[in-house]
């Protein structure tokens, strides 16, 4: 059910099995949720995307065993989810302290540690969770990463279906067609424009994709134009066959979440625009300024494994809805508006059409799914009504470490079921705005 998978290239190497893209949800637990807490069941919160009473009960079981390995490194990866950054450190050094080896606590700390661009720290971290090639790659980043020169920029869409392309300039060089994804990690670029850039691999991996043995590669690229806006200095990998020809030829390249979280970002459908500010107080406080005024809540914004984003919606069917956490995926490729876990399907009556399956890939693996029409899909006042979706019967509804989220899941939204809407992405207070219509 991935629109993109073909892009997500680590997690390619990886083998994921996890749907990319697929988010995290569950019912709100109301009343319940003060038992579970009380009672000390923080695993139980945590799966039901209770993170602030998950995280609560995770301290309770710290007072009274300081050497709980799994409620310190759960603790720090509730700080993360939110980039509460001197929590998530504190906690998952503390877990770090206790079992220096464990792989999830040197993968969380590393993900800390490269949202705040402290590459120097990642690495170690990253070569203890066992991702060497991630390890040799942020050893290499000097200086200081992800420089933003310029304000503001708006970015017309070139296109917008099946995936909307923008333009770019690598290297100062003639502009490019990017896609864009928020369900893959960092900047990627075809193998033919990494050569023109003049880019040199500080780390690389044999790999198979798709039946064909690739090469996957990763560099600092000098310079990547978009606008008004210029980043400098950003770590970027590409893909090439062993001849040295382009793995994908669809456009030039793509720009993942990494980019994204270094800006005050709006992904403007209405308007077929990308708008990027500097990320400062003061573009924040007229974000929100701009988003009340347009009459948009500020919205939870989550963010898991590196590059998933998350934020509070429903689903609903015959036998009725559910509200919790769900992913929100902005760009990337495809027809549906959203995608269903198949339990979730068939717990809410979903109307399903199983006899027309869809073959298609989740993170590069075949996957079979299902056309189906959930009487409402909603992430604050955004709502559609019986409108096509996507469910895989097969799609588990949590995936625990090491590839997924590791809280439960019944779906996320995707390119399709943004279009009449704006969307500002705020990752210094970590809100969503949804508003109809252009942005202004």
């Amino acid at each position: 059910m991935a629109d993109d998978g073909r892009w997500d290239r680590r997690s390619l190497l990886r083998g994921a099995s996890v749907l990319a893209g697929a988010a995290a949800t569950a019912p709100l637990l109301g009343g319940a949720a003060t038992a579970l807490a009380s009672s000390g069941d923080a695993d139980a919160l945590f799966k039901a995307g209770k993170f602030e009473q998950a995280g609560r009960a995770y301290e309770e079981i710290l007072k009274k065993n300081p050497k709980n390995l799994h409620a310190a490194r759960q603790r720090g990866y509730v700080g993360l989810l939110s980039n509460r950054f001197p929590d998530a450190e504190k906690y998952l050094k503390m877990a770090l302290s206790l079992a220096p080896d464990d792989k999830q606590t040197n993968h969380l700390l590393g993900d800390c540690y490269i949202r705040q661009d402290k590459f120097a720290l990642a690495a170690p971290r990253w070569k203890a969770a066992g991702e060497d090639s991630y390890a040799k790659w942020f050893a290499a980043v000097s200086g200081e990463a992800y420089q933003v020169h310029g304000e503001t920029a708006r970015v017309p869409w070139k296109q917008m279906d099946p995936r909307p392309l923008v333009e770019a300039s690598v290297n100062g060089g003639p502009t490019k067609r990017f896609s864009f994804y928020t369900g893959a990690p960092n900047l990627s670029l075809r193998a033919s424009v990494a050569k023109e850039a003049g880019l040199s691999p500080v780390a690389s991996q044999k790999t198979d994709f798709e039946g064909v043995t690739i090469w996957a590669y990763w560099g600092i690229l000098d310079s990547l134009k978009l606008g008004g806006i210029e980043l400098r200095n950003i770590p970027v990998s590409w893909s090439a066959t062993e001849s040295g020809e382009d793995v994908d030829t669809d456009c030039d390249g793509l720009i993942g979440t990494w980019v994204f979280y270094h800006l005050l970002t709006t992904f403007d459908y209405a308007g077929r625009q990308l708008i990027l500010r500097r990320r400062t107080p003061e573009t924040a406080r007229k974000a929100r300024a701009a988003a009340a005024r347009a009459g948009a809540e500020p919205l939870p914004l989550w963010l898991a494994r590196e590059q998933y984003l998350q934020s509070t919606g429903s689903f609903a069917g015959a036998a009725g809805s559910r509200t919790g956490v769900v992913g929100v995926n902005f760009g990337g490729v495809g027809e549906i508006a959203a995608g269903v876990v198949g339990k979730t399907a068939e717990q809410l009556g979903i109307r399903t059409d199983h006899d027309r399956q869809v073959g298609t890939f989740a993170q590069s693996h075949p996957a079979v799914v299902y056309p189906c029409y959930p009487k409402e899909i909603r992430v604050g006042d955004a709502v559609a009504k019986e409108v096509y979706c996507y469910t895989n019967p097969n799609g588990p509804v949590n995936v625990p470490w090491p590839y997924g989220t590791g809280f439960d899941s019944m779906g996320w939204f995707s390119h399709c079921f943004w279009k009449p809407y704006n969307i500002t992405v705020d990752f210094t207070d970590m809100n969503l705005y949804i508003a109809r219509g252009e942005a202004a």
